[in-house]
């Protein structure tokens, strides 16, 4: 019975580390939630309808509607709970190539602007960032949590660079911290199971002799008997 107890609480303690651990990498890798703010689009490219299809799009991923923007020189805001929203999710300083579409009903989908859409954009302290294209559109982004990656990072090559090295070092330090904290709960847990195993062990013996000392003197057959 004793046996049967510790395994439930070897178990529950080898899923508590492992929650421990998945909840530690899950904020080093957490994604940075990119909403969108406001648009404004100059032109449309449709010719056969009035009320164009704009959406945005990152490479290899799903298209995004905008289902309110329908005219031109016209200013749209938004809170960022719409149910289209959030547009995409931005990953320590990796880009991705984005951009705003018009559907189109004949031919391949009319580009608007199409650009490397980057963490390091957003540098301001209002985790804004505004992208502009002549003649085409006037779009205002919101991430909150890409600021301190924006403001880690310079316009220039090599300051990336360096900003990327030092973060990815400062991830391999957590990440070597955390997996031997693990490790040594794992070490911690195998000891106490040894333990608690030798203590059954000690225990199911000592119930043996006790057991047979019973059926001696049942049987009567025990140290008294040799006596008489």
């Amino acid at each position: 019975m004793i046996r049967r107890r510790s395994r439930p609480r070897v178990l529950w303690v080898l899923l508590l580390l492992c929650s421990i651990l998945l909840g530690y990498f899950s904020v080093i890798i957490s994604a940075a939630v990119v909403t969108l703010d406001s648009i404004e689009i100059f032109r449309t490219h449709e010719w056969l309808t009035s009320k164009p299809t704009v959406y945005f799009q990152c490479k290899g991923e799903d298209r995004i509607v905008l289902p309110d923007v329908k005219d031109k020189h016209v200013f749209y805001t938004f809170k960022g709970e719409e149910s289209w929203q959030p547009l995409t999710e931005l990953q320590d300083l990796k880009c991705k190539r984005c951009g705003f579409y018009e559907k189109d009903t004949i031919k391949s989908d009319d580009v608007f602007d199409e650009w490397e859409f980057c963490p390091s954009d957003f540098n301001r302290s209002d985790g804004k960032y505004v992208h502009f294209k002549d003649r085409e559109l006037n779009a205002t982004f919101l991430c909150p949590e890409c600021v301190p990656l924006g403001s880690a990072s310079d316009n220039s090559t090599q300051p990336r660079t360096n900003s990327k090295g030092m973060h990815w070092a400062l991830i391999m330090v957590i990440s070597i911290t955390v997996s031997a904290a693990f490790f040594a709960g794992l070490f911690a847990v195998y000891k106490y199971w040894q333990k608690k195993k030798r203590q059954q062990e000690q225990a199911r013996f000592l119930r043996l002799f006790e057991e047979s000392d019973d059926i001696e003197d049942e049987l009567g057959i025990g140290p008294l008997s040799h006596v008489i």
